[in-house]
């Protein structure tokens, strides 16, 4: 069975292809078929690649993410995704006012499936240093790690 998975920030330079790569690490770790895509509210970084420090902290922990390219969610990632998965709430808020009614993808934060961190947003690494980079990773690896458990066939 194959689960397909949108990560949505809001440009999608930093969070959202921070955790499409950490899902991507967990679901191959647990051997789950997995569509893993990631996707922003906003528009103005289409087709661009991650931001460099994104990069850099994925090359850190051995992921390459420099061949992904930014893009906006559109109506049709509700049908095409089971599950569409916010980095924060403001963000989470604009998926449901895009969402198209009778769409079948499940809607949620990425902490909302970290035990004790249910609510709890991703925080935007964008103006801070390096080193907010590291802390988005560490959330977005315990958020990846929380979701591929729930969607893990039980054996």
């Amino acid at each position: 069975m194959t689960v397909s998975v949108l990560f949505v920030c809001l440009g999608n330079i930093c969070r959202s292809p921070l955790a499409e790569a950490a899902f991507r690490l967990e679901a191959k770790r647990l051997g789950l078929g997995v569509v893993v895509d990631s996707a922003g509210t906003g528009s103005w970084h289409a087709g661009d690649p991650p931001d460099r420090r994104a990069q850099a902290t994925a090359r850190r922990h051995g992921v390459e993410i420099g061949h992904y390219a930014a893009r906006q969610v559109t109506a049709a990632d509700f049908e095409r995704f089971d599950h569409v998965v916010a980095l924060d709430l403001d963000n989470l808020r604009n998926l449901k006012r895009l969402a198209p009614a009778g769409g079948r993808a499940r809607l949620s934060l990425l902490l909302d499936h970290v035990e004790g961190r249910a609510g709890q947003a991703v925080a935007d690494p964008y103006y801070g240093d390096d080193g907010g980079f590291e802390i988005s990773w560490a959330d977005a690896v315990a958020g990846a790690r929380g979701l591929a458990a729930k969607l893990k066939p039980s054996s």
